[in-house]
C-alpha cells in the first residue's frame, strides 16, 4: 500500500493520533493524502477526518460530530479492513471517544 518512506510518515500519524495528537496526525497524514489516489485516498481522508473529529470536541468543545459523519461517508466505501486497520473497530472507537473523555482510539502504525 504505502512506499517504506510512506509507511513511516503514516506511522508517525498513527502515533500521534494514538496519543490523543489528533490535530497533529491530520496534519503528518495530509502530506500522504495529497499524493494518494482511489481507496488509498478515502482511507487517509477518513482517518484525518476522524483526527479532525476528535480533535474539534475535545480542544474546541465541538458536540456536532460533522468530520465524524464526513469520515462515515469515505469509511463506506472501503472493505471493514484497509491497510492493516480494522475500519469498523475504529469507528466504533472513535464515535464512542467523541462521547467520553480521556479515551484514545488506536490506529496500527503499519498502515
Amino acid at each position: 500500500m504505502f512506499s517504506a518512506a510512506d509507511q513511516q510518515t503514516f506511522g508517525k500519524g498513527a502515533a500521534l493520533f494514538n496519543l490523543g495528537q489528533w490535530w497533529e496526525a491530520h496534519e503528518a497524514w495530509e502530506e500522504l493524502w495529497l499524493e494518494a489516489g482511489g481507496q488509498e485516498r478515502a482511507f487517509l481522508q477518513a482517518l484525518i477526518l476522524l483526527a479532525a473529529a476528535l480533535h474539534k470536541r475535545w480542544h474546541h468543545g465541538s458536540l456536532t460530530g460533522r468530520n465524524f459523519h464526513k469520515a462515515v461517508k469515505y469509511l463506506d466505501t472501503l472493505p471493514d479492513q484497509y491497510g492493516g486497520v480494522d475500519l469498523v473497530r475504529l469507528r466504533a472507537e472513535v464515535w464512542e471517544a467523541l462521547h467520553t473523555p480521556d479515551m484514545f482510539p488506536q490506529v496500527p502504525p503499519s498502515g
